[in-house]
């Protein structure tokens, strides 16, 4: 299973309300959580299987994150995939998390549409900016992150379990 969830918005750390960090966490990590219960079980019960948790940069402490409601949620998923990865393992199930960088999807479009707003510039300017300072200059095409995907469900990644890798062009280091 590639278990992939995630909302957000932008919002600086004192206008995030209760609501907005429910919200978040119900999707992003309780959401998480509970899809890859129930994918273990039935993996359990097949002998094995590979779960692959979409995370986040932003849940590596990348500076650049939507608001700290997001960047604590998908810390949460990285936690949960390292601990699932040790309690799952004994069950032939792997357990692995892709954290995205700056990805081309309809959320940082949205985002970047703000962002835009925010810094009276146009989009293709807040888009510019934002690839600048990724090492590689580009963004994230969602293949990018299937890609790892398609890895780490592959036999090639049959011993690699509890890891949280980074796919970002090399935006953080860590």
């Amino acid at each position: 299973i590639v278990n992939n969830a995630g909302v957000t918005r932008r919002a600086y750390i004192m206008d995030l309300t209760e609501a907005d960090w429910d919200r978040i966490h119900r999707v992003n990590a309780k959401g998480v959580f509970f899809c890859l219960q129930g994918a273990a079980r039935a993996m359990i019960g097949q002998g094995g299987g590979r779960i692959i948790n979409i995370a986040s940069i932003a849940g590596r402490g990348y500076a650049g994150t939507s608001n700290a409601a997001y960047a604590a949620s998908k810390g949460a998923v990285i936690a949960l995939t390292k601990t699932a990865a040790q309690q799952l393992g004994r069950h032939n199930i792997n357990v692995n998390a892709i954290c995205p960088g700056f990805t081309m999807t309809p959320l940082v479009e949205r985002s970047l549409e703000v962002t835009a707003k925010n810094l009276s510039v146009s989009t293709a300017e807040a888009l510019e900016a934002a690839v600048e300072a990724i090492p590689l200059r580009r963004a994230n095409d969602p293949e990018d992150i299937a890609a790892m995907a398609v890895f780490l469900a592959s036999p090639g990644a049959r011993n690699i379990t509890g890891q949280a890798y980074n796919v970002d062009g090399g935006l953080i280091l860590s």
